[in-house]
């Protein structure tokens, strides 16, 4: 998600800095827009550093800039359309007078006019200029419009006074963002394993049997529940994916190898979520030498593999383990029948011939069949949505386990 900070000219400027790095830690993707007086406090760079990303300090281009163009003229607009949030903090009396007024004379206080995402703003000020009449009337009108204010806390102030006026703790600022875009710590405690993308069973040095998986819903479970406070743990076959910011990434190739690293791995887990398109069989045995072409047919004598799922099913204690089904007939009777035999608590169920679900697509459409009968059917949503639903699901199954 993407958030547009506001940092406004006053001494608690510079704590805007540490706020940047906490918001990155909770995955937003951060814009700095910064007024006048803000930059004599703390400079551009600083942010720029921290962010990767060019500070917007000027509604224009300075002179000795690059020639103002259709794209910088209207940037105000672009920022304004593509954040899921504006945060102003430290947010100055003179800033809040702007913006209850709906005056423009900045980038700022016209990217709060453009945008129609939520706002907040963290005041710090004098305690006089706090208590003032006319900095209370403009934040009860911010109030009334929907503006959340995180009130400022009391203490010694720079100017020597003491009282209210000192920027809120960083803690509590971070806390509203999470209120206000949804971002939950719901899984802290929790160990996740998930495994995801295919395996490949060897037939001889330069063939293998393999599946269409991309991998792509298992890392997307694996980015949601580090959102979401877990630890996670991610067995994945080969897939062309960046690992996700904060797992622990254990790489495997075959059946036998996701099997003996989840394993290994889940006496740890509170939770099991088995996303991976794991071979249901591999060739009896495996060619020393490359099979050379012939004239005529050949045949595959072909062996089960393990059972990761049902093996889960059998030891996993407490563990609220889910399983997934690919299915292109009868896709939620199948489902059903795999989480009796399986031990499951949920499977997540796609059929793979829908257009938009299944294999190497940014979406899906799934069903989650749950063992108290019902089934729990959604709408195409990116593979990320998927995720986060069905990790709300996990949290209504039943409590979830103390942390091993």
């Amino acid at each position: 998600m993407k958030i547009a900070l506001g940092v406004t000219g006053g001494v608690a400027a510079y704590k805007a800095a540490e706020l940047v790095r906490r918001l990155q830690d909770e995955g937003l993707d951060v814009q700095v827009v910064m007024t006048r007086a803000a930059c004599e406090f703390v400079t551009p760079l600083t942010f720029a550093a921290l962010t990767g990303k060019k500070v917007i300090t000027e509604m224009f281009a300075a002179e000795n800039a690059a020639p103002a163009n259709v794209e910088s003229a209207i940037e105000h607009i672009a920022v304004a359309q593509r954040i899921d949030l504006l945060l102003v903090a430290p947010a100055t009396a003179d800033t809040l007078s702007k913006f209850a007024r709906g005056a423009a004379d900045d980038f700022l206080s016209t990217l709060y006019l453009a945008t129609k995402a939520p706002v907040i703003v963290a005041p710090a000020m004098n305690v006089n200029m706090w208590e003032h009449a006319a900095t209370q009337e403009n934040l009860a009108s911010l109030r009334a419009r929907g503006v959340r204010v995180v009130d400022p806390a009391e203490g010694y102030l720079a100017c020597g006074m003491t009282g209210a006026g000192r920027l809120a703790a960083t803690d509590a600022i971070v806390q509203k963002v999470r209120e206000v875009l949804g971002l939950r710590k719901d899984f802290a405690g929790q160990t996740v394993l998930i495994t995801a993308g295919p395996t490949r069973e060897d037939l001889d040095p330069v063939r293998f049997l393999t599946n269409r998986s991309s991998g792509k819903m298992g890392y997307a479970l694996a980015e949601a529940a580090v959102k979401r406070g877990a630890r996670v743990i991610l067995v994945s076959g080969p897939v062309e994916l960046p690992v996700p910011e904060g797992v622990d990434w254990v790489p495997v190739r075959s059946t036998d190898e996701m099997r003996s690293a989840v394993m290994e791995r889940s006496p740890e887990a509170t939770v099991m979520i088995m996303a991976a398109a794991v071979a249901d069989y591999r060739p009896a045995a495996v060619h020393v030498n490359k099979i050379k072409r012939s004239e005529g047919r050949i045949t595959l004598d072909l062996e089960p593999t393990a059972d990761i799922l049902a093996e889960l099913g059998r030891s996993k204690g407490n563990a609220v383990l889910v399983g997934f089904a690919a299915e292109t007939v009868k896709l939620v009777e199948n489902a059903r029948d795999k989480l009796q035999r399986k031990g499951a608590e949920m499977i997540v169920a796609n059929d793979v011939t829908q257009e938009g679900a299944g294999f190497d697509t940014d979406t899906n459409i799934v069903t989650l069949v749950l063992r108290d009968g019902r089934d729990i059917p959604l709408p195409k949503m990116t593979k990320r949505e998927v995720a986060d639903k069905i990790l709300d699901q996990i949290r209504t199954l039943r409590p979830l386990p103390a942390a091993k």
